[in-house]
Order: C-alpha cells, then structure tokens, then sequence
C-alpha cells in the first residue's frame, strides 16, 4: 500500500489499527479540488441604476433564502411646515391598509404570507420606509405589492377613523410610560430647532387628528411621493432582477391622487436655535406595583453636532460612543460600554444618579449630541452641574487608551448591526436616498480609525459655542434657570467652584 507522511498505521484504543491520512499529500485517485473564489469586489458593493422617471433602485448582495426589500421616501415631519402637523404619523399608521389591488390589509398580509413574508413601516423626521422581508423568489409579488402600497393607497373613511383612534391611544401611551425618552426626544429637537425642519412635532398632535382626511393626505403625497423622492432598496436579490421589477411595477405608473399639483416641496435648511422646553408633570405614580419606580425628574441637555454628510461625523460618533452611558442598573461588563465616561464620572460617583445616557442624532444639514439624565427631584440642580461640566471636559485631554476604546467599540457595534439583513436593507437605503451612493463598512471603519485626539477636540470646541437645548420633565422646582445653565457651558476652564457658584 502507499504511504504518504506518517506511518501507514496507528493503535487506537480498540486494539486494531487504521491506516493514516495525510492533510498535505493528495488522496489517490481523487480529482483536485476547486475552491470557491469572490468573484471580484462588485459581488461586495451596492449597485445603483437611476430609472428614467428619476426613481433610485439600489441593491445589496447578501447570499440566503430571504430578502429585503422597501421604498424609501424623502418625506418625513421636517417636511410639514406648509401642512397640518402629523401627517406623517398619519401616514405610517395607514401603510399596508387596502389598495386598489389588494381589498384590505389581511389579503395584503396573506398574501406576503404565502412566501413568508412580514411588512413594516416607520416614519422619522426626514425619511418614511415601506419595507417587506420575504422568500427572495416572490421578489415580483413584493415589488408589485410595495407599488400598490405608495402609490395606489385606497384611505377609506373606515382606515382613516381607525388610524385616528390608534394615534389618540398611542398619543396616551406615550404620556403613560415609565421611560419618558421618545417624549423628551421631540422636546430637545422642538427646544433645538425651534418651530423649523427637525423641530416640527413628529407625532400627531390630538387637535389634528381629526382635521387630516384623504384630501389634505393626497396634497401632502402629491408634492412629496415623486419618484425622485424615492429609493426601492434590496438586499438578498439579483441587482437585475430588482431593476426589472422596478421597470414593471414603478415606472409610468399614475397615482391614486392623479397628476393634482401639490404645494412646493419644503427645502427648509435646519436652523438651530437652542432654547428650553419644560414639562411639569407628576411623576409619582407613573410605574406603580410591587417595585416601583421611583419618582425621578429628567433632563436632557444638547448642543448642535453636524450632518451626516461632513467629515464630522464621524468623530462625532466616536465622542458619542466615549461618553456612553445607560442606567444605574444596567448589567454586563466592557462590551456595554462600563468604562465610558458617564459611567466612570457620573453613574459610578454618584449612587443617586438613575440615568445618564449620551445619544447623536443627525441629519441631511444638522446634528444634535445631547445627553439624558435623570434623579430625584430633589438633586435636580446638583444633576444639571454634573451634566454640564461633563460637556465641558469633553474639550479637554482625550486618552490614547480612552479613543482607541470608544473606536474600537463604534467598529464592533457597526459592523454587529451589519450582520442583520434589514438594517443593511436600511442603511443602503438611507445612504443612497441622501448621497446616491453608499459608503461600504470597511470604508467607515477605516475612517473611524483615523479620528485622533485634536479631532475630538476641535468638534467639541465647535459645538462649545452653541447656545445648549435644554429638555425638562417631571417635578421642576428646583431646576436651574437656562441662562444658568448656559452660563455653566459657557465655561472655559470648566472648574467646579465658578458651576458651583452659578447653579447656587
């Protein structure tokens, strides 16, 4: 017999031997194997095709049985200015209701079941997203569906009344939680962008409930449901295949509200302003049981950051990332952030501290990094120094140990979330809606790993010398004024005596 390597037997315990099987010699009589191969960096990227009417069909490839597939609009809250405020809100809870081919949202549901499909949307400040994941083979049905649902949406007065009473209980809910941030969310951006784009109100207000019907709802879509407005993203399917269905289902199509000329489409540029908004509400009985929450008050302080569009970004995201954050009693270890800064300054200090969260939002023209803390009442003044002077030793030394760790956990959480097919579905979608093209993981973290120490700084420095937005809720007796405040963060040196004096 041949022998390759080693000897041509072994003892096992079993007492017999076995002939031994070389790992670096071929096998007799076996053909040489072919390993699969990339088939060059374009498998990898997004593919983007611009349809004659002005519609962008963008694709991601990403191998499995399912898919995801949606229409992104340039259309959100921001955009309301010239209509009744809550439109959009409106509009996400009537998506995937009957349309001119599909009688009802159960057909369209048993429908998507038939290739286990499920359907979602979700309305912000700047975008509203349709979205389908489904068997990649029922790709035409989807897209056919996705269509109907944008541009063909039946708005009876029987889905219109219901929407209505979902908004009033959501509305409800909303002022009920124990966890106030959606609610302080809207108050900081109002505070912010005072009556302008990212400040207009995102939920319905309930006075307006009963005032948006289908014609002031095919105004609104007349001016903002355009194809140029619009992105159909993919990901898990053929690039060719979405662009055909596209082809089929999206071009030349009239919609339900006919060729009516809307009002002018609102290109408003964000203006911040900076201000306070304050709430008093009683908060003593808002989780009652067995263990409940203590009454706290909350606060969010923030100052304007940049768009998603400037070199800043993202050192503003690895400042975000450093300073963390979460609850008292949130559980595990590095990989939850324990040793950003909020944790290590703040919650670790000073035990009486229930919340101390930093968070970045941004936008095609503006940002805004704040931060949500929360205590008792009675410690607010003392919450509201603590906050602000953690602002300002934002401008100071940055660690080497401190910035490789926050980049190294933005990286990790990037590329985490980029494991999830939808999420990539919308970051293609969102990227390709703002900029017609998309930035691939390995290049935004190769970005991330360049952000050095004076780039923190300078960001920091920069947003320094904006007026703070301040957000209050809950008992406010003893919150400091906002000129106080503003006073505090005007601070050069950001010494606790001179925050002392002014919040005393």
């Amino acid at each position: 017999s041949r022998r390759c390597g080693l000897a041509a037997g072994r003892s096992y315990s079993g007492g017999g031997a076995y002939p031994s099987v070389s790992l670096t010699c071929p096998l007799p009589g076996v053909p040489k194997a072919v390993f699969a191969a990339a088939e060059g960096r374009e498998r990898f990227e997004t593919r983007v095709t611009v349809l004659e009417n002005g519609l962008r069909v963008a694709s991601q490839n990403k191998f499995g049985q399912f898919c995801t597939v949606g229409v992104l609009v340039n259309s959100g809250s921001r955009h309301e200015a010239k209509y009744l405020s809550g439109i959009s809100h409106f509009l996400e809870k009537l998506a995937f209701s009957s349309t001119a081919q599909f009688g009802s949202k159960d057909e369209i549901l048993l429908t998507l079941e038939k290739h286990g499909g499920i359907c979602d949307c979700q309305a912000s400040r700047d975008t509203i997203m349709y979205a389908v994941s489904a068997d990649a083979r029922g790709l035409d049905t989807v897209v056919n569906l996705l269509a109907d649902v944008t541009l063909q949406p039946r708005l009876s007065d029987e889905e219109l009344e219901m929407t209505r009473m979902a908004i009033r209980f959501e509305l409800e809910d909303l002022n009920m939680r124990p966890d106030p941030e959606p609610l302080l969310t809207e108050m900081i951006h109002a505070a912010a962008f005072r009556d302008n784009t990212v400040g207009l109100k995102r939920f319905c207000p309930v006075e307006n409930t009963d005032k948006i019907d289908r014609d002031v709802l095919h105004s609104y879509l007349s001016s903002y449901y355009t194809p140029d407005r619009m992105v159909l993203a993919g990901v898990g399917i053929e690039h060719e295949h979405l662009v055909e269905c596209a082809r089929k289902y999206l071009l030349g199509v009239e919609p339900v509200w006919g060729s009516r000329q809307g009002r002018a489409v609102d290109r408003s540029v964000a203006q911040y302003t900076g201000g306070i908004i304050k709430v008093e509400k009683d908060m003593s009985d808002v989780s009652l049981g067995p263990t409940p929450i203590p009454e706290l008050t909350h606060i969010m302080i923030g100052l304007e950051s940049c768009s998603f569009l400037e070199d800043d970004f993202i050192p503003f995201a690895v400042l975000n990332m450093m300073m963390g954050g979460g609850g008292s009693f949130s559980a595990g270890g590095p990989g939850k952030g324990m040793f950003t800064r909020l944790y290590l300054n703040v919650l670790n200090r000073h035990h009486w501290m229930y919340n101390a969260t930093s968070y970045h939002h941004s936008y095609e023209d503006t940002g805004l990094l704040c931060i949500h803390a929360s205590a008792d009442p009675k410690q607010v003044r003392e919450m509201v120094e603590i906050i602000t002077r953690e602002f300002i030793l934002m401008a100071g030394a940055v660690g080497e140990v401190e910035l490789e760790r926050a980049k190294t956990q933005l990286k990790s959480m990037l590329m985490m979330n980029l494991e999830s097919r939808p999420v990539i579905f919308e970051d293609v979608g969102r990227q390709v809606l703002a900029t017609n093209t998309r930035k691939l993981p390995h290049e935004l973290c190769a970005l991330i790993s360049q952000v050095k120490p004076t780039d923190i700084k300078r960001v920091v420095t920069k947003m320094l010398h904006k007026k703070p937005a301040v957000a209050a809720l809950g008992d406010l007796t003893d919150l400091p004024t906002y000129e106080h405040i503003q006073a505090a963060l005007s601070s050069k040196d950001g010494r606790l005596p001179r925050l002392y004096r002014l919040f005393r």
